[in-house]
């Protein structure tokens, strides 16, 4: 099957950067069994691993983490933690390679298409691949009994903004590259610190007060903090507010570097 990003004749006011978008998702339709599979394996395998297995630990101790079971506690965490990984997975060997290796990118704007075009597709496509993840967590946490909140309806939202706080700031990275070698930098001292260390599995209120505002700056904490006040309904509007300003910061941010890299990388 040929997969081309061309255009084809639109209606007035449609985007071009739609038919970035359609490219994904015929490419998607190829390859979904695989991502699928894990979607829904993942999920269940941590929590039964962590929020029973550990949990059970835990609650034998403690009685209750922050007023609610283990397994409450770190299955909304666990959701921004899946937006976290799948954002990164999808905005650093797959765009590099589309701009140094196999150069998608460029046939890409042999077409009507812009760059612009090209990444506001990417990111749209990205997106829609967050929010199904979202409701597939959202609806086995659900079932796992962690989410006691009708916000919990939220959830798949949280993981777009959280997902899209990594892809874009990194997507823009990735544009300025010519080899990947800094990418295993990035996993092992950003994303796995972030992944341990974001009040996922602990509150924050554990790190003594010199430490807790690195904890705080990670993107991963104002993720993780916007799943858990969704799944139980909780949290001060100001904190929310926040932690939505900071990821929403990054997203645009990034997109506005990453349009900019972009038009550098395959125009100039």
């Amino acid at each position: 099957m040929s997969l081309t990003l061309t255009t084809t004749e639109q209606g007035p006011g449609w985007p071009r950067w739609r038919r970035a978008l359609y490219y994904h998702a015929a490419f998607y339709r190829q390859t979904w069994r695989a991502s699928v599979i894990s979607a829904f394996l993942f999920p269940i395998l941590y929590l039964t691993s962590m929020g029973l297995g550990v949990g059970k630990l835990v609650n034998a101790h403690t009685g209750t983490v922050a007023g609610l079971s283990y397994l409450q506690f770190i299955a909304p965490a666990l959701l921004a933690v899946a937006a976290m990984q799948l954002g990164e997975n999808e905005a650093m060997w797959p765009v590099l390679g589309a701009v140094k290796w196999v150069r998608t990118y460029h046939a890409a704007v042999a077409t009507p298409l812009e760059p612009e075009d090209v990444v506001t597709g990417k990111v749209a496509w990205v997106g829609i691949r967050l929010f199904m993840t979202g409701v597939v967590y959202a609806a086995i946490i659900a079932v796992f009994g962690a989410v006691v909140s009708w916000w919990g309806i939220l959830l798949p939202l949280v993981a777009v903004l959280t997902g899209l706080a990594f892809v874009t700031p990194l997507m823009a990275y990735s544009l300025t590259l010519e080899s990947d070698t800094s990418f295993t930098m990035i996993y092992r001292f950003l994303i796995v610190p972030m992944f341990l260390f974001s009040a996922t599995f602990y509150p924050v209120s554990v790190y003594p007060p010199q430490l807790r505002w690195i904890v705080e700056l990670m993107p991963l904490y104002h993720g993780v903090a916007l799943a858990r006040a969704s799944a139980y309904g909780t949290g001060q509007l100001l904190a929310i507010v926040f932690h939505v300003v900071v990821l929403g910061s990054l997203v645009v941010v990034g997109l506005v570097l990453s349009r900019r890299n972009m038009r550098r990388r395959l125009v100039s």
